[in-house]
C-alpha cells in the first residue's frame, strides 16, 4: 500500500485556504455594493416603468429632479466633506452620487422596455363586497 503524497495534502488544504479567502472577499466587495445591488433590483423588478413612464412625460420628472436636489443639499449638510478620491467638493460629489441612483433607475426603466418585460401589478385594494351581504337567494 503506497502513502498519499504529503504534497497533495498540503496542495488540497490551501485550495481550500485559496477558496476560503476568495469567499469572504467577494462577501466583502458584495456587502459594499449591497445598496446599489438592492436599488437595481427593485428598479428592475419592482417598478413598472410603462405607467412610471407616462407620469414622468406628464410634468412628475420636474419634483423628481427637485428631491434629488433636496437629497444632495441635505446630504452634503450633514457629510460636509469634500470626496478625496476623485477632488469633488462638498454638495457636488452627493450631487452626482445621489444622480447616479437616478440614472441607474433610469436604465432599469429601458431595460424594462427593451426586453419588453414589466412587473405583475399588485392590487392592494380589498375585494370589493357582492349586493348579497353573505344570504344566499332561494
Amino acid at each position: 500500500m503506497m502513502d498519499p503524497d504529503p504534497s497533495i495534502w498540503q496542495t488540497v488544504v490551501l485550495l481550500f485556504h485559496t477558496l476560503g479567502t476568495l469567499v469572504i472577499q467577494l462577501a466583502s466587495l458584495g456587502f459594499h455594493w449591497l445598496l446599489w445591488i438592492v436599488w437595481a433590483a427593485w428598479c428592475l423588478w419592482g417598478i413598472n416603468w410603462k405607467k412610471t413612464r407616462h407620469f414622468l412625460a406628464c410634468g412628475a420628472w420636474a419634483p423628481a429632479v427637485l428631491l434629488l436636489l433636496l437629497i444632495a443639499i441635505v446630504w452634503s449638510r450633514i457629510d460636509a466633506r469634500p470626496c478625496a478620491s476623485c477632488g469633488l467638493p462638498n454638495f457636488w460629489w452627493q450631487l452626482g452620487y445621489v444622480s447616479m441612483f437616478a440614472g441607474i433607475a433610469m436604465f432599469c426603466g429601458w431595460l424594462q422596455t427593451v426586453l419588453h418585460w414589466t412587473p405583475h401589478d399588485i392590487n392592494l385594494d380589498p375585494p370589493a363586497h357582492g349586493h348579497d351581504h353573505g344570504h344566499a337567494h332561494h
